[in-house]
């Protein structure tokens, strides 16, 4: 079985990963479209669709978009859009189930991939996570999963503002940040101790790098358009200022 690197865990230097914004997204799946896209033109085996226009179309993607209606006690039912893709755990269990080390996390930081040349497909990856974030690709066999677009965040010959994963680059609404959590002083951790980030499921010990930002309570006396109306006038004018003058002297 694949082992952890020694540097992850508390003392790990940089842990790269995902800060996602569940008060900002709005479940457009502009994300989802944009990685699959990158994905399939760029690292890696592509990411195969069998029979898409079909009775039984079937594909891999490495980031999905649910979204679901909460109905809490004291508010209005919502609906939440909840992204989902591979967590980058500290202690990651798709890592330590591989028997061939195709699965592995990288000391230098902290980012979860898959040596598809050494992946037999059996799937004990995608068994072992509990956030359902690894899938086989239909027509490669072997085990797909996200990698924080590995190849664009060091490609130096891509512009800067470009180099951050493609799913961050493309949100049209800004929910989707990336960095390094594992400096207090980075951008997504400050976001994170300023909005109450937690972890996903933080009870399974997986220690998953990426954090989710919680929706921010509605205050229904709050009209936003408010500022944006014209005001309405406060007298009739017109035909209907002439006939309200005119039921007066009655």
């Amino acid at each position: 079985m694949t082992q952890l690197p020694p540097q992850s865990g508390e003392g790990a230097a940089v842990k790269l990963g995902l800060v996602i914004d569940l008060d900002t997204c709005v479940g457009c799946h502009a994300c989802v479209i944009a990685c699959k896209g990158w994905n399939t033109e760029n690292y890696g085996a592509p990411l195969a669709e069998t029979d898409p226009y079909g009775a039984a179309p079937e594909g891999a993607f490495l980031n999905r978009v649910h979204s679901y209606e909460i109905t809490p006690e004291d508010a209005p039912a919502r609906i939440v859009h909840f992204p989902k893709s591979c967590l980058h755990c500290e202690d990651a269990p798709c890592v330590t189930v591989c028997p061939t080390g195709a699965s592995y996390k990288r000391a230098e930081d902290g980012i979860v991939l898959v040596n598809e040349s050494d992946c037999i497909g059996c799937g004990l990856c995608a068994w072992a996570c509990p956030y359902g974030a690894r899938e086989q690709d239909p027509s490669e066999k072997v085990m797909k999963k996200c990698t924080l677009c590995v190849d664009r965040i060091y490609n130096e010959s891509l512009p800067e503002e470009d180099r951050t994963p493609a799913c961050v680059r493309t949100c049209p609404a800004g929910a989707r940040h990336f960095g390094d959590l594992g400096d207090p002083d980075s951008d997504v951790s400050q976001l994170v101790a300023a909005r109450g980030g937690y972890d996903l499921m933080p009870e399974l010990g997986t220690r998953p790098v990426n954090k989710y930002l919680p929706p921010r309570p509605k205050d229904d006396e709050i009209d936003v358009l408010a500022p944006l109306l014209e005001p309405v006038a406060q007298e009739p004018r017109g035909f209907l200022g002439w006939l309200d003058r005119a039921l007066e002297r009655l």
